[in-house]
């Protein structure tokens, strides 16, 4: 009985160790705030906080964790581009992408890419919690209501900075303000409004905007 104990005891310290995770988002306080609040879960560690995709991946590198918590915006790219280079630098680590910008096209690209997870940032703590802890499980985690309006969207023709580029651009701002927005120089986000435009068949950003929303693409 006795030389099995320090078998149990190994046993019941590896079942005990916490899930780790990082954090990517360029937003300081959001970051910050997803840190604090996953780390008041006893079976959470946050091994670290990085805000752009380079960044990610050489966290990714160093730390090896469990689930890696994605932004989709980012200054250099964005969640998904960085999930795949997760995927390439430590393949143990499941992604999951926490965003404000839930559409359609993201998902469907998500899910081509094998991400598990993929949930709006109005997400409650205790929601991304066992959110985390179903990905790192292995189990998919989808917004209900974004998968529902996937199904019913079609496929879109937009990119996904295309379909950014426009929703950007529906509450009238110019050039130079979508830009900021989106992370993009003036001449990339003309590009990309000209090529939604065309796919869309459009004769203006604003008619290009009308489509989209009315086949939920944006």
């Amino acid at each position: 009985m006795n030389a099995e104990t320090p078998d149990h005891a190994a046993s019941a310290s590896s079942a005990a160790a916490p899930l780790r995770v990082i954090l990517v988002d360029d937003e300081n306080l959001i970051r910050s705030a997803l840190a604090t609040m996953l780390s008041l879960e006893a079976d959470l560690e946050v091994r670290g906080e990085a805000a752009t995709v380079e960044d990610g991946v050489h966290l990714t590198r160093a730390e090896q964790p469990d689930v890696a918590v994605l932004d989709l915006q980012l200054p250099d790219g964005d969640g998904l581009e960085l999930a795949a280079r997760i995927a390439d630098v430590s393949p143990g680590t499941r992604s999951l992408i926490l965003t404000s910008h839930a559409r359609p096209g993201y998902l469907k690209r998500a899910l081509a890419q094998g991400i598990l997870g993929f949930l709006p940032k109005t997400t409650s703590a205790d929601q991304l919690a066992r959110a985390v802890r179903s990905v790192a499980a292995g189990r998919r985690v989808i917004d209900p209501e974004l998968a529902a309006e996937t199904i019913s969207s079609g496929d879109s023709p937009l990119t996904p900075r295309e379909a950014d580029v426009l929703e950007f651009a529906a509450d009238g701002a110019a050039i130079e303000q979508i830009a900021r927005r989106a992370h993009l120089a003036e001449g990339t986000v003309r590009n990309y409004l000209s090529s939604a435009q065309a796919k869309l068949q459009a004769g203006n950003r604003h008619e290009a905007v009308a489509i989209a929303r009315r086949q939920g693409w944006i």
